[in-house]
């Protein structure tokens, strides 16, 4: 029996959150093309016979510039230290700039094992995937480099095998039928929140949070409320849209993919609330246990 933890980190939108989904096999942490989505550790397990893996999910490390960013580095700061192995995640159709050299300067600090996996190679040619492992190999003495494809679920069995080379643990953690460490409740309103920022682009900020006030489960089904938290009347506006269509959207959406979590029919309900003191807001996140980064 060998198992261990890993910590996935990188700048903002690599695909740490979509790597750690397609190795799971079920949608744990939500992704989007904002930058700084991930604002809470989370932790994906991946059991095989005689293995076990606990993938650490982290907030893109980058040079914060208010608050949240500085809580979201501190998060990811914090799994580094916490873990047996780490992976840093690039993206290599992208050129290599001031975020990735500040990850990277920041590994210089510690003394694990540290993978670097090259996600987004569907993207390449052997070629490019080959002038992109020079690339960094000088920068940095990687126990590793494994070239993936995240998206395309390529090439990650390969990077499977590499992690249980450096696995020193010999107990198992989580029960086998463990996916993530999150309780339902927080998986549920992470689905909910990764809808709103699909579907409001820009125009929503990340202070956005998103509250489960009631899961009932029988035979067949769920039925979830979900509360959508903003501090602006006119961000609710937006996120229920015109006749109440951008929060019909969001509600089916999320519904579907969580179907394919539960395995059962979910009855979803979705709502704005705006929550404008903060007073008010934390004592409406503590009546429903939620622990929020502010």
């Amino acid at each position: 029996m060998k198992s261990g933890f890993v910590g996935v980190i990188g700048r903002p939108n690599v695909g740490k959150s979509t790597l750690i989904n397609k190795i799971i096999g079920k949608k744990i942490a939500i992704t989007s093309s904002k930058p700084q989505t991930t604002r809470n550790i989370i932790q994906g397990i991946y059991n095989e016979e005689e293995t076990q893996i606990v993938f650490v999910d982290t907030p893109g490390i980058h040079k914060p510039t208010h608050k949240l960013g500085n809580f979201l580095n501190k998060q990811a700061y914090y799994s580094i230290d916490d873990v047996d192995v780490i992976c840093l995640l690039i993206d290599g159709s992208e050129d290599l700039g001031r975020g990735d050299m500040f990850v990277i300067e920041k590994l210089k600090q510690i003394n694990k094992p540290v993978i670097l996996v090259i996600n987004k190679i569907d993207k390449l040619n052997n070629d490019q995937i080959l002038l992109k492992i020079n690339e960094y190999k000088d920068l940095y003495p990687f126990n590793d480099i494994v070239p993936v494809s995240a998206y395309k679920d390529k090439n990650t069995d390969e990077l499977i095998k590499v992690i249980k080379t450096y696995l020193t643990d010999e107990i198992k953690y989580y029960d086998d039928n463990m996916i993530t460490n999150k309780p339902l409740s927080f998986v549920i309103a992470e689905t909910v929140r990764e809808k709103a920022f699909e579907l409001t682009e820009q125009e929503v900020p990340h202070s956005l949070t998103c509250i489960v006030e009631a899961i009932e489960k029988d035979k067949n089904s769920y039925h979830i409320n979900v509360a959508i938290i903003v501090d602006r009347d006119a961000l609710k506006r937006i996120i229920i849209g015109k006749n109440g269509s951008k929060i019909k959207e969001i509600g089916i959406k999320a519904r579907i993919d969580l179907e394919q979590l539960l395995n059962k029919k979910v009855y979803l309900e979705t709502y704005v609330k705006t929550i404008k003191k903060w007073r008010d807001k934390e004592k409406y996140l503590q009546e429903f246990g939620f622990n929020d980064f502010e």
